[in-house]
């Protein structure tokens, strides 16, 4: 299962038996964890999970979401889904988002804040959390955050990146990637609260 999994992130492609299909343009490949299940589960690897562009939290759902979905489910009437763009459409989006500006300003940024996550020791404030943090970001983190805020800049009608655009998509992009020590554990300290710490002492530009 993992090797698919790997092979449709990296190759765009699956694999059965002696036959090799192309997967279509665009695809998303999803994954869920249950922090509570982990009995005869077997954990990705780190490398393997960062190959996933964003670690999503989902919380509980409120009471109004929550009776929402009794009625939906419960009722057995599921609504109707309704297309809102074709794939066509969002490979041009996916162009267009290419084009929105970062600054150099930006790109120093966002290599800073990969970079606290390496190195924490050199970060002003930052120095006291180093022994909290057994590795940190990959490049590929570095990635994330430039196409994850250009995406962001999109989706709020600017043309360019703002710092605010790296802080809001960012917890997303690394709270899978920073791997906390034995000490944090101890500490009480998680994965939440190491991003967060690196966004409150890195300088923003």
């Amino acid at each position: 299962m993992q090797s698919a999994l790997l092979e449709a992130m990296e190759e765009r492609q699956i694999t059965l038996g002696d036959q090799t299909h192309a997967l279509p343009s665009p695809f998303l490949v999803f994954a869920t964890q249950n922090p509570i299940e982990q009995e005869g589960t077997y954990p990705l690897p780190e490398a393997q999970r960062d190959r996933f562009l964003l670690k999503l939290r989902v919380e509980y759902p409120t009471r109004d979401e929550e009776r929402e979905i009794m009625h939906r489910i419960g009722g057995g009437h599921m609504p109707d889904v309704n297309k809102v763009i074709t794939p066509a459409e969002l490979l041009r989006v996916r162009e267009v988002t290419r084009r929105v500006r970062v600054d150099e300003k930006i790109e120093r940024y966002i290599l800073d804040i990969v970079f606290a996550t390496r190195e924490p020791k050199t970060v002003p404030g930052l120095d006291k959390w180093a022994p909290l943090f057994e590795y940190g970001a990959s490049p590929r983190a570095s990635l994330a955050l430039l196409n994850c805020s250009r995406c962001h800049a999109f989706l709020r009608h600017r043309g360019y990146v703002t710092p605010e655009d790296v802080k809001a998509i960012g917890p997303d992009v690394l709270r899978h990637r920073i791997i906390p020590s034995y000490e944090a554990e101890a500490e009480e300290k998680t994965v939440e609260d190491l991003v967060q710490a690196v966004f409150d002492h890195v300088e923003v530009p």
